[in-house]
């Protein structure tokens, strides 16, 4: 294990359909997607989460959802994190009592903020005929709300049936405003 194994590495992911959440605060999507390399040129593999989650099983903990990658501005818990065949899917509440959770809330509802990303340590590796770090094993410590993610395929959304009374309400606000407006705003 050379010196940069001793470090917390972050990867971050975006893409899929946008970063929503639901009045409650619930947020679900894929914090990883395997086989897909991202900015920095590494590549997640299928598995590579399995022992690091059922470790934390076996201790009883879970992983931290961070505010940008701050130990110190926890905004929420995840509840569910599990590997699939797409990747690593995850789903989680934010704590309204945390005022950054609730701003993070407003940001992900309006659209500003649409990214994850993840904080581990990497315990097994190997590089691939093009030099891109193929991750086999990662110890995961933490999945963070980011703003600038380094992973486009995936973004967090809320699920199907708490996103539909949502995007209700929100035509129903821009009905409302066009029509106070005298309808001069056209789509």
């Amino acid at each position: 294990m050379d010196g940069d194994d001793l470090r917390l590495e972050r990867k971050f992911m975006t893409g899929g359909g946008g970063l929503a959440v639901s009045e409650e605060g619930r947020i679900s999507g894929y914090a990883s997607l395997f086989g897909r390399a991202d900015q920095g040129g590494d590549i997640v593999l299928p598995g590579a989460y399995q022992a690091s989650l059922a470790a934390l099983d076996r201790a009883g903990t879970r992983v931290k959802m961070l505010w940008q990658h701050d130990p110190a501005q926890p905004v929420g818990i995840w509840e569910e994190i599990a590997e699939d065949a797409r990747g690593l899917r995850v789903s989680g509440r934010l704590l309204p009592e945390v005022a950054r959770a609730r701003e993070a809330q407003v940001l992900i509802a309006a659209g500003a903020l649409d990214g994850l990303s993840i904080g581990y340590r990497t315990v097994k590796a190997s590089r691939d005929p093009q030099g891109r770090r193929l991750l086999a094993e990662v110890d995961l410590w933490e999945i963070s709300l980011v703003t600038f993610p380094m992973q486009r395929e995936a973004r967090l959304e809320a699920k199907t049936g708490e996103l539909i009374p949502y995007l209700a309400r929100l035509t129903g606000l821009l009905a409302g405003a066009r029509q106070q407006l005298g309808g001069q705003v056209t789509a």
